[in-house]
């Protein structure tokens, strides 16, 4: 399915919700259905029905608090890293019954980035304690153990063959699933930027890859080559916070909000700015694109599904 760059102009908010009571700090669409999963900082989980924009369920983390979040598979499963610092354990819990099904344990420091692989119950994990450590959701026993220079950021491919290592030094190693322990098969020197990495994801065709920095950068790789084809600047978030970014489904468009409360989107082809919005809820920081609709969700202490305004097409 490929989007008219009209059809991306005129994007706009078509649901806000704001019963959060804290910021949402991280948010997943399911795969295969119209759900997604939000992670806010008063330790709340929100389930949403993304083609009604209907909240379905709240639960709370009260404990341990929760940061980053992703569905499993399953329409009613998701695995998430804590937020209040006394236990990096990883959780996956049902949503069903608001029940935990599993501890994964061996993290010492804050889990800084997370990723289910697409097509099995394989997951990843970056930590502070400069390490990666490779899980399957039906062992508690770590699978696989990469220790890191700086703060990783981890991201499968979409046909979870390859996954990538983002650390210090703008280095990005990638690994062959089936073969990680024999080391990354490549390694890309992404040069000219010494800001760590933030956030990373694969294009859905695998032949790009798009990593935000913690100086709020944004560049866009050829992910065969680890060539550069744009970098995007914005303004810094005052509070520091790092700025994700997204491909649309199709490619053609990288989003990504900014430190100014801007809502910004680009062509992947020509780097150029197709649009900008700014009459955000305040900062746009948590950003993605759903994978079977034509919508995209932006949080902060707000949340907008945002959809094609028909009127003006």
């Amino acid at each position: 399915m490929e989007i008219a760059e009209d059809v991306v102009k005129n994007m706009s908010v078509g649901a806000v919700f704001k019963d959060c009571g804290g910021k949402i700090s991280s948010l997943d669409f399911h795969r295969t259905e119209d759900l997604m999963v939000t992670a806010a900082e008063d330790a709340s989980i929100r389930l949403y029905d993304t083609a009604s924009a209907t909240p379905m369920k709240t639960l709370y983390s009260a404990r341990y608090g929760v940061d980053h979040i992703c569905f499993t598979h399953h329409t009613n499963a998701v695995i998430f890293s804590s937020s209040n610092g006394s236990d990096e354990s990883l959780r996956y819990l049902s949503l069903y019954d608001n029940r935990f099904l599993r501890y994964f344990r061996g993290h010492t420091q804050r889990v800084v980035s997370l990723c289910m692989s697409p097509k099995n119950d394989s997951f990843m994990s970056g930590s502070l304690d400069h390490t990666v450590r490779l899980w399957d959701l039906r062992s508690n026993v770590c699978q696989g153990l990469l220790r890191v220079r700086g703060r990783p950021s981890v991201a499968y491919d979409q046909q979870g063959l390859v996954f990538a290592v983002a650390m210090e030094g703008g280095a990005i190693k990638l690994f062959d699933v089936r073969s990680f322990d024999k080391g990354p098969f490549d390694t890309f020197l992404v040069g000219g930027d010494t800001a760590e990495v933030a956030g990373m994801k694969f294009s859905n065709d695998g032949k790009m890859m798009l990593l935000s920095t913690t100086n709020s950068r944004v560049y866009l790789l050829d992910a065969y080559s680890g060539k550069k084809m744009h970098g995007f600047t914005l303004k810094p978030s005052r509070d520091g916070e790092t700025l994700e970014a997204s491909f649309s489904p199709d490619g053609r468009y990288v989003i990504s909000g900014s430190g100014d409360g801007s809502l910004r989107i680009w062509s992947s082809l020509s780097g150029a700015e197709v649009a900008c919005w700014t009459n955000n809820a305040g900062i746009p920081a948590v950003v993605k694109w759903a994978p079977r609709r034509l919508m995209f969700a932006t949080a902060s202490y707000v949340l907008a599904f945002w959809i094609p305004d028909v009127s003006k097409l």
